[in-house]
């Protein structure tokens, strides 16, 4: 994400060696277009690319290889690597258009949505100095399930795990170059290193539970980086033959395009709640975008000449700013709550903005920034006037950061007051609601019951819940005296056998049983069958699906729909789709009901049941 054309021109010998650089390699910047839009298409929600966000260890496996190629490079014709220049020129590179959209971000949600920014003050620091995303694993904020209007500076945690490599990888580089003298040993090592990130990965993950640790955590993500490094020891890009002809050409395009293969494969048909992509999966992704990288990265390769076209090749050096921008364009334009679905003209314009606003951050921001003093130096530096001399990259950094840290105290000190009083506000008018609801419930539910003619009973019915179940127990009590209901907030589908049970032993297990359950994460078809196999004894199970403004919705209602249809006494409610259209439903974390949301659900679950009754008579 954060390596452009100049990247891989980028001077090798500081301080008056020879110079010499690694050559340009175009290929790998149209690489890059294909790892940010698929990206964009994931944050975008767009079923059709499901696994968009494979495009994040695309981008790992890149920055693997080109730093350390740029590092192997400077120690090889130096006999060193200046660890000090090699970070300052990261920051030279990262830094100004990180704070540039930070400082966007904060002044837009200042003036536009204030309530918000007590809320980003932590996010904000933790950005800053690119500890996101263990700020995001400690704070146990999910990528995938956390509920309420997404955070615009979620998307920063992979460029934090990327920083971490830049700040430990060249120190353990050096390790091993100064005492292993056979190469084949730090290669090993790197692979050895990669295969451990990637068992941990598959250890800690725990199938149908949320997978935000593994996917954050930097011990568990590095396995991408250090596969992109290893390919560099083995395959540098400044000892290639642009002369490669005949059978050796081919076999490289060959092994080039079944890495491309297998890349656009699992962007296509995997998501983030899969278990095999955590174990052992990602590292398969990883390998395949080495193979895909090698060739790319030769000068032979009529591969890397196709992904080396043009406006690819110009949307890759762009890469780095659209990455920035795009999730901050995404939610903070998006409508809060939206049950309507993709809407194309917005998703247009939204990459429309990303790639401008990229545009104008690396020609009026970055490159000023990181070539301007070489282009002041070209003229005489005494005809400088004082005020004309380039300021240091040190001073440039320093008092960028400075002025980062005034913006997010000085307005975020202000935003903390609005914050609170906005959610103050928010939780007296969902109270009344609340209120409001129970009342105009109690008055009409009376004329409604005389409209159903129907013999159910409540103590036919058990329905196990979670937090929505909550708000609808006292309409459906009132409406069915002595149903059970057991809902408890967060609760989700593999906590479900044991409840189960223990209702059995309670005697509370009736014979139509109402499943709710979803909302608070995916689950697996495994999860999904062992739970009514549970419920063998029920006579009539009833499934409720899901309307989350979140991913994984998609995977939870079609795992619902196919595991229903294979049971003869199961029944899906299709709240998802009876929902659509209703954005009066649902305050504005798009999953809670409001009062008309309330009654419209009630109405639905009773229908369901009135009609699961005539079914059986």
């Amino acid at each position: 994400m954060n390596c452009s054309k100049k990247t891989n021109q980028v001077n090798l010998h500081p301080r008056g060696l020879q110079k010499k650089s690694i050559g340009y390699m175009p290929g790998l910047d149209g690489l890059r277009a294909l790892a940010v839009f698929a990206v964009i298409a994931y944050h975008l929600n767009l079923t059709w690319i499901p696994g968009g966000l494979l495009g994040v260890s695309l981008f790992f496996v890149l920055s693997g290889y080109l730093i350390t190629g740029i590092l192997l490079k400077q120690w090889e014709l130096s006999g060193g690597i200046d660890l000090k220049d090699f970070w300052l020129r990261r920051a030279r590179r990262l830094l100004p258009a990180l704070f540039v959209m930070l400082a966007g971000v904060m002044s837009w949600v200042l003036l536009w949505a204030p309530e918000r920014l007590a809320a980003l003050k932590q996010e904000a620091l933790a950005a800053l100095f690119y500890t996101s995303n263990w700020y995001l694993i400690f704070h146990q904020v999910s990528y995938f399930e956390s509920f309420g209007p997404p955070s615009p500076l979620g998307h920063l945690w992979s460029l934090a795990v990327e920083e971490q490599f830049y700040l430990f990888w060249p120190l353990l580089l050096v390790i091993g170059l100064r005492y292993c003298l056979q190469r084949k040993w730090i290669i090993g090592g790197t692979m050895a290193l990669a295969l451990t990130s990637a068992a941990a990965m598959a250890m800690i993950y725990i199938p149908g539970h949320d997978p935000s640790r593994v996917y954050y955590g930097t011990d568990t993500r590095a396995f991408a980086l250090l596969v992109g490094a290893a390919l560099a020891m083995v395959w540098p890009n400044w000892k290639m033959n642009a002369g490669l002809t005949g059978k050796k050409r081919l076999a490289l395009d060959l092994g080039g395009s079944l890495g491309l293969l297998v890349v656009l494969l699992m962007i296509g048909t995997t998501d983030q709640y899969q278990p095999s992509l955590y174990q052992g999966g990602l590292l398969l992704y990883s390998v395949a975008a080495a193979g895909l990288v090698a060739a790319l990265a030769h000068p032979a390769s009529y591969l890397g000449r196709i992904f080396g076209w043009g406006p690819l090749r110009w949307v890759g050096e762009c890469s780095y700013g659209i990455y920035l921008w795009h999730y901050p364009v995404i939610i903070l334009t998006n409508p809060v709550v939206n049950t309507e679905g993709l809407n194309f003209p917005r998703t247009l314009w939204q990459i429309g903005v990303s790639i401008i606003l990229a545009a104008l951050s690396r020609y009026l921001i970055e490159e000023p920034i990181r070539y301007g003093r070489q282009k002041y130096l070209r003229r005489r530096r005494s005809n400088l006037k004082w005020w004309q001399r380039p300021l240091a990259p040190i001073t440039k950094i320093s008092l960028s950061i400075l002025l980062m840290f005034l913006l997010l105290f000085v307005t975020l000190n202000g935003g903390m007051h609005i914050s609170e009083k906005a959610l103050a506000k928010s939780q007296v008018s969902q109270n009344l609601a609340q209120t409001a609801d129970q009342e105009e419930i109690a008055a009409t539910k009376g004329s409604k019951a005389t409209d159903k003619k129907t013999d159910i009973q409540g103590n036919e019915i058990t329905i196990i819940g979670d937090s929505l179940m909550i708000n609808l127990e006292p309409v459906l009590q009132k409406r069915l005296p002595g149903i059970i209901i057991d809902a408890q907030l967060g609760r989700q589908m593999y906590q479900a056998p044991d409840l189960i049970s223990r209702l059995e032993d309670e005697a509370k297990l009736r014979k139509i049983v109402m499943l709710e359950l979803g909302t608070n994460g995916s689950f697996t078809e495994k999860q999904l069958r062992k739970t009514l196999d549970s419920l063998e004894r029920a006579e009539e199970i009833l499934l409720v699906n899901t309307r989350v403004p979140k991913p994984w919705e998609r995977e939870v209602n079609e795992t619902l729909t196919k595991v229903a249809e294979s049971y003869s006494n199961i029944k899906l409610i299709d709240w998802h789709l009876l929902s659509s259209g209703h954005e009066e439903y649902f305050y504005p974390d798009g999953v809670h009901l409001t009062e008309s949301g309330v009654q419209a659900y009630g109405e639905i679950l009773l229908e369901a049941l009135i009609s699961d009754q005539m079914d059986r008579e």
